[in-house]
């Protein structure tokens, strides 16, 4: 078992080490600038057409305002949550700005991903649409380039079964039991029969689930955040900056390494929003539309949406609590089980003398009671289990259409069987390991989808300049003549 651990460890290094961390912001960078700051100076558009685009035509199986909502149903899970709070106690309160930094660029990374996932997909025996990198990859780059969007899917069908499930059902579980004393058996029951109802529909059910909850759940979070923040206006500027005091030095957590700070503020930034995992692409390629570029302005809100407003929530209600501060020392400090401040570099002394610190989903947790008392612990409870739920059947959906990528659609029954299965599993069950093979396949699934969007990348600024056009004569029809 230690040899395997090892082996995680060492593929997560290499996942999310320099090399993947540059790329993966370059990249960002690269479609940013490429798209003349298309994520921003369409930001309006985007939410306009998001609100007027929630038909279903024969084009698709969903309609784009479910698509995006399906996305933010597998990404606004326990990644903003319990991830932002993992993110500041293993990075350091400078890790949410590189999780900024990852989303801002993000942007332009989930618009080439849906622009991409309607132009290069494909229908199936079926009569839906399936889309994603290994189609995008495949199609756009040409058949012999199909090993590598083999590659994505074989990462994607490992990693869905982590943060897709498993720690989803894992995390719905402990809440349950904490809160309510529930046993982790019922729960896991509960949590596999609700997923085995609403996965019989397919993707059209998937997405009339998410349509509901994940509106509703969103705002309900940001409102409680929000209120917490007003009540403790005064405590706002210490928390920024507790944010750009660590950005550029790292000194928080383990004497000056930087390395922790950029790579777990990037990881979990990918893993709230997933720009340049590729698995947007999946949804957004069974969009109902004909315009890839109407899908990638729709698609682009995904970061935004995700973590510039619900994770930077998250992470201000943590670092205004006093649960997190940074001592005279520059080392940063938590709170123990015994109720006393630590600096973190006393972690593993701690733990043999039986107090842990206060990190991950509780950190959270005990900042939204201790800030808003009653509807703090309200909202942290059902978000969590309803986050958790909604990222249950928007991964589930990746992992189909990965599957499908090698055998079809003849091994979608078995899958759904073993997607249910696995929520028991995960309900009771100790999921360590499996968080260190979520993080360490996560990254792999990166490489091949970067790879294909910097091939396709000429196609995506082709299309765009080409809207920009077209909007520009519409404007101004005089342009036709210059």
């Amino acid at each position: 078992m230690q040899a395997f651990e090892k082996f995680v460890g060492m593929l997560g290094n290499f996942a999310w080490g320099p090399l993947m961390v540059s790329l993966l912001v370059g990249t960002g960078l690269l479609l940013t600038v490429g798209t003349k700051f298309l994520q921003f100076r369409k930001l309006g558009l985007a939410f306009k057409l998001l609100f007027t685009s929630r038909a279903t035509t024969k084009d698709g199986d969903i309609s784009p305002f479910t698509a995006l909502m399906t996305s933010l149903a597998a990404t606004i899970g326990t990644g903003n949550i319990a991830g932002v709070a993992t993110a500041i106690t293993m990075g350091g309160p400078g890790a949410v700005f590189w999780m900024w930094v990852t989303a801002s660029v993000g942007g332009a990374t989930k618009y080439a991903e849906a622009v991409l996932a309607i132009l290069y997909r494909e229908t199936n025996a079926n009569g839906e649409k399936s889309g994603g990198p290994m189609f995008y990859i495949k199609n756009g780059m040409g058949p012999g380039w199909a090993w590598l969007g083999g590659a994505f899917a074989f990462f994607g069908l490992i990693a869905c079964f982590g943060p897709g499930t498993l720690v989803q059902a894992n995390s719905v579980a402990q809440v349950v039991h904490d809160s309510w004393g529930v046993s982790t058996w019922i729960t896991g029951l509960i949590v596999a029969g609700a997923t085995g109802l609403v996965l019989i529909g397919g993707i059209k059910s998937i997405g009339k689930v998410a349509d509901k909850i994940v509106p509703i759940m969103s705002l309900v979070y940001v409102v409680g955040a929000i209120t917490i923040l007003a009540l403790n206006y005064d405590k706002i500027p210490h928390a920024f900056g507790m944010i750009f005091s660590t950005a550029f030095s790292g000194h928080a957590v383990q004497g000056g390494l930087l390395g922790s700070v950029v790579r777990f503020g990037v990881s979990r930034g990918v893993f709230s929003n997933e720009a340049g995992l590729g698995t947007a692409a999946i949804v957004h390629g069974a969009a109902s539309t004909t315009d890839p570029v109407k899908q990638g302005i729709i698609g682009s809100l995904g970061s935004f949406i995700d973590t510039l407003i619900v994770c930077s929530m998250t992470a201000l209600v943590i670092l205004v609590s006093p649960f997190v501060n940074i001592g005279a020392d520059g080392i940063m400090q938590l709170t123990g089980s015994d109720g006393m401040m630590y600096p973190v570099t006393m972690k593993a002394e701690l733990a043999e003398q039986g107090i842990e610190l206060l990190t991950g989903a509780a950190l959270t947790s005990n900042a939204f009671k201790m800030l808003l008392p009653g509807p703090g612990d309200l909202v942290i409870l059902f978000g969590l289990i309803f986050f958790a739920y909604s990222t249950i059947l928007g991964w589930y959906y990746y992992g189909s259409k990965c599957l499908e990528y090698f055998i079809g659609v003849k091994g979608e029954l078995y899958y759904k069987w073993a997607w249910v299965i696995a929520c028991f599993v995960g309900a009771v069950t100790n999921l360590e390991i499996v968080w260190s093979i979520s993080d360490a396949f996560n990254g792999l699934m990166i490489l091949p989808n970067l790879i294909g969007m910097l091939a396709l990348s000429p196609v995506v600024f082709r299309l765009t300049k080409n809207y920009d056009f077209k909007k520009m004569i519409s404007l101004d029809p005089e342009m036709l003549k210059k």
